[in-house]
């Protein structure tokens, strides 16, 4: 069976009888509602936020940001912005009156909001869409770049995000987590129900926290136990100690190259490396 995105961009596959189908089918409205509330207990918000809803379509997503604490809504009733690509689906989200403020707009064309605007955001099946590109002066990384920039962008520092999508492949999903990484997200990838038909992959993402060289184990609920794929601590310890700059071995081999351009060098000996004392 062909995945949507596969097929049309998603302005074109959600046209107005997609875009209803989609919203009335009891089915999806219930994996939608399930996908919304663990992408909430990830936020892990104490009280009611502006959130935005990146791909929002029809709003099903956003009528749960809208509903109070007492109704299931950890910190809420929440104020939501959402956008999206499809005009239909928002078309559909406007004759339900849902609470929440629309835009039409493409997400692999950036956020179109100001910086420190939101203090979180949400995504539900929405980004692995922008790993398609609509003609040859577009590129799957060049749309994903321009997104989690801009997401970057909009969100306050102390912020988060959770993205959940559905990844084609492995490569999909390092490509997906490495664009936030560079970005400037701390990023860990969590899988729910890992290996079955009704695995679900989110995309945790944390705006500052420097300290915490970004590994968000430790400062997201929920992320205990799971299986986290951490791009910037994964790069970080493929890096040898001996290779690291002003270490021996690479003052060695600074040296080596000096020396093959005919540059005169200092003699290697045992203190070569070291770090001296400081000199009172």
């Amino acid at each position: 069976m062909s995945r949507p995105e596969d097929t049309l961009p998603p302005d074109l596959f959600y046209n107005d009888s997609e875009s209803r189908k989609y919203t009335t089918s009891s089915r999806i409205q219930k994996i939608q509602s399930d996908m919304t509330h663990r992408a909430l207990e990830l936020l892990d918000l104490k009280s009611p936020s502006l959130i935005l809803d990146v791909g929002c379509g029809s709003g099903l997503s956003g009528e749960i940001l809208s509903a109070s604490d007492e109704e299931g809504t950890p910190g809420g009733p929440h104020i939501w912005i959402g956008f999206d690509i499809s005009s239909s689906m928002l078309g559909v989200a406007l004759e339900k009156e849902v609470e929440g403020d629309l835009f039409l707009a493409d997400a692999g064309q950036g956020v179109p909001f100001r910086a420190g605007t939101f203090d979180a955001a949400i995504s539900i099946s929405a980004i692995q869409w922008l790993c398609n590109a609509e003609s040859s002066e577009e590129s799957p990384a060049g749309r994903l770049s321009r997104f989690f920039n801009g997401l970057y962008a909009s969100l306050r520092r102390g912020g988060r995000a959770v993205c959940q999508f559905y990844p084609k492949n492995d490569e999909q999903k390092k490509m997906i987590s490495a664009a936030a990484v560079k970005a400037g997200f701390g990023a860990g990838l969590l899988e729910d129900d890992p290996g079955t038909k009704s695995a679900k992959t989110y995309l945790v993402l944390t705006v500052g926290g420097g300290e915490l060289d970004g590994d968000i184990t430790g400062v997201v609920k929920g992320m205990e136990g799971v299986d986290v794929l951490d791009q910037r601590r994964k790069v970080k310890d493929r890096r040898r100690p001996e290779d690291r700059k002003g270490s021996k071995a690479w003052i060695i081999k600074k040296k080596e190259q000096m020396e093959r351009k005919g540059k005169v060098v200092k003699a290697t000996s045992k203190y070569t490396g070291r770090k001296r004392r400081i000199a009172f």
